[in-house]
């Protein structure tokens, strides 16, 4: 493995204090609905599964995984949509749900195709945000978990090289320690 977790920014316990909060919150928003949570894959899987079991709103789950970064820490520019959802969204209230908002060029491209489908209402859900590395803006962020430094972070489904989603907790990683 490369690199080394130097610190634990946010804590197996602070994740999931804030993932109780955020069910309580887009459950009272979606009241009387049943939306389409999106889980970008692969890094929103594990938040995606533990916030729509925080849901007291009946929902359903679709799947889509784009990449912009491949095996670096920094995002190419170029987007890819590597996996498409299976259902259609037009008319449907949709939430997407994104491990991070980094520089944003990803989540731009799937809003861009998402809207496309003309879905009811279309909002996103992020475990972390980190504003300062903001490219392309991005609106609909209508639920933040965290808002993070401009450190490169791993665990709780965010990888380096397919390594690390394990981690019950965020950690900074030091790719100079090994």
């Amino acid at each position: 493995m490369i690199g080394k977790v130097s610190r634990i920014l946010l804590t197996e316990s602070q994740i999931s204090n804030r993932i109780a909060e955020l069910g309580e919150e887009i459950s009272r928003d979606y009241s009387g609905k049943q939306p389409v949570a999106i889980c970008l894959l692969k890094g929103s899987l594990i938040f995606t599964s533990d916030l729509v079991r925080a849901l007291s709103v009946p929902v359903t789950v679709e799947f889509m995984r784009a990449s912009s970064y491949a095996d670096s820490t920094e995002s190419s520019g170029s987007v890819k949509i590597l996996l498409d959802m299976d259902h259609d969204i037009t008319g449907k209230d949709v939430l997407i749900i994104e491990d991070i908002v980094d520089t944003g060029r990803t989540l731009a491209k799937t809003l861009e195709l998402l809207q496309a489908r003309h879905p009811k209402s279309l909002k996103i859900c992020t475990l972390l945000d980190k504003p300062e590395r903001r490219v392309v803006p991005v609106d609909n962020i209508a639920y933040t978990g965290f808002t993070i430094p401009n450190e490169f972070v791993v665990g709780y489904g965010l990888d380096y090289n397919e390594h690390y989603r394990d981690l019950p907790y965020v950690g900074v990683l030091d790719l100079d320690a090994g």
